[in-house]
């Protein structure tokens, strides 16, 4: 049963450009070990070590986060969508814009603030 797995940028390098790839497999694990035997490398970039999905990636099936169902035992078929999509941290803290001291910047459009250069 072919699936598609919607395949997140920082991948794509891995699976020569393709932002979606079909694979077989009756759980999530089984999806990416069929991924990877169709692009090396793919697992060690998902998976620990110890084979357990590396905390700065997330996967989805049916946009349920596969942590809070049976992880990567989580069952799937050809119906399923599934997605891998790196978590995403950093920037600023979220401030009131007008307190925030940012500043528009005639050079490059972006908003700047009072300590950046």
């Amino acid at each position: 049963m072919p699936i598609q797995v919607r395949i997140p940028v920082q991948l794509r390098a891995l699976t020569g450009g393709q932002e979606v790839v079909t694979a077989t497999g009756s759980s999530v694990l089984q999806l990416i070990e069929n991924i990877d035997k169709q692009f090396p490398g793919v697992k060690d970039r998902i998976c620990e070590a110890d084979g357990k999905v590396r905390r700065f990636v997330n996967i989805f099936v049916n946009e349920e986060d596969i942590r809070f169902l049976e992880n990567l035992q989580t069952p799937i078929s050809e119906k399923d969508e599934v997605s891998i999509i790196p978590a995403i941290a950093g920037g600023r803290p979220a401030l009131p814009f007008k307190k925030s001291g940012a500043r528009q910047c005639s050079n490059c459009s972006g908003f700047h603030f009072k300590d950046d250069s």
